[in-house]
């Protein structure tokens, strides 16, 4: 389905994703992640040499993009990959990437 722009919303969706998946720190949260079942922001504080002000943006990033989600138990923040939207944009890339762009006459 086209939308207004003439981009699908296919194609919207994999920009937030490749947008949220735009920096190093934020594909090492979702690597971390990956290798969890879920952990706590210091868990994921302690994986990053950087400030906590920082990883508290790219975990904001990542949850607005739908990549993962965040469950309050107080005083603490529990977070999990979304396996429903991860699922998605891995269709969505390999989709993206499956395309032989360059078996067509390109600049070389």
């Amino acid at each position: 389905m086209k939308k207004d722009r003439g981009y699908t919303v296919d194609n919207e969706q994999l920009a937030r994703f490749a947008k949220a998946l735009g920096h190093p720190a934020r594909i090492t949260i979702m690597e971390f992640l990956a290798s969890q079942d879920s952990c706590f922001f210091g868990d994921i504080h302690d994986e990053l040499p950087i400030a906590k002000a920082t990883v508290s943006q790219h975990l904001k990033e990542l949850k607005d993009a739908g990549l993962i989600q965040g469950e309050i138990e107080p005083p603490k923040v529990r977070y999990c990959v979304n396996k429903e939207n991860w699922a998605l944009a891995k269709s969505l890339f390999s989709k993206l990437f499956a395309h032989s762009m360059c078996e067509k006459v390109c600049c070389e």
